[in-house]
């Protein structure tokens, strides 16, 4: 775990969440271009970097001054995530990442990590729904192998599905470090309840 009085891992979590606000970056590539930012080319210590949960606290911090729209944000798009996980209820629907902690820059997506063993049977859904998705891959919420990613809009809101077989669903409930890392609907609304 890293030290969070570190000042020049503080410095480095500041310009990463800047990245990551104002450049759409996610966090890996936030971090690296960061580190660029304050210590140069040269080779970057380990121990310099900070964790996610520092780049979080910078992010939440950056969005709170500089960002007017970020709490109404915040319920939009927890709002919208709830309307589509009641529409993929079959799928085993998991709200995670940025919309899940309350940290929602312009540019983060609503994820949803879908636990089900059909992909296909996702895709055929949205294709009946009218809706215009592109497939990619993206990397396992544990690393290791890629899994499957769809993307599209919602109104103005970035989405992203990510696919999982049913038997991942019980490693993804493990809580981290600082809490759940992805709620099913039921806790989504408890946190709308919550800021309400």
């Amino acid at each position: 775990m890293n030290d969070s009085s570190d000042p020049l891992r503080l410095e480095i979590a500041a310009a990463a969440a800047r990245l990551v606000a104002d450049g759409g970056l996610d966090y890996a590539e936030a971090k690296k271009k960061a580190a660029r930012q304050v210590l140069g080319d040269g080779p970057v210590p380990k121990r310099a970097l900070p964790d996610n949960e520092a780049i979080d606290a910078a992010l939440r911090e950056h969005l709170e001054l500089f960002d007017p729209d970020h709490g109404p944000r915040v319920s939009r798009r927890r709002q919208a995530a709830a309307a589509l996980m009641l529409r993929l209820a079959d799928f085993q629907p998991y709200l995670t990442g940025a919309v899940w902690k309350g940290i929602v820059a312009e540019h983060a997506p609503i994820h949803l990590q879908l636990f089900h063993d059909n992909a296909k049977e996702i895709e055929i859904r949205l294709l009946n729904e009218g809706v215009d998705f592109d497939v990619a891959t993206t990397s396992h919420f544990r690393g290791g192998a890629d899994v499957e990613a769809i993307t599209f809009y919602l109104g103005e809101a970035p989405v992203l599905l990510t696919l999982y077989t049913h038997d991942e669903l019980r490693g993804a409930l493990k809580a981290g470090a600082s809490g759940p890392e992805r709620g099913d609907r039921r806790a989504l609304l408890a946190r709308l309840a919550e800021a309400a």
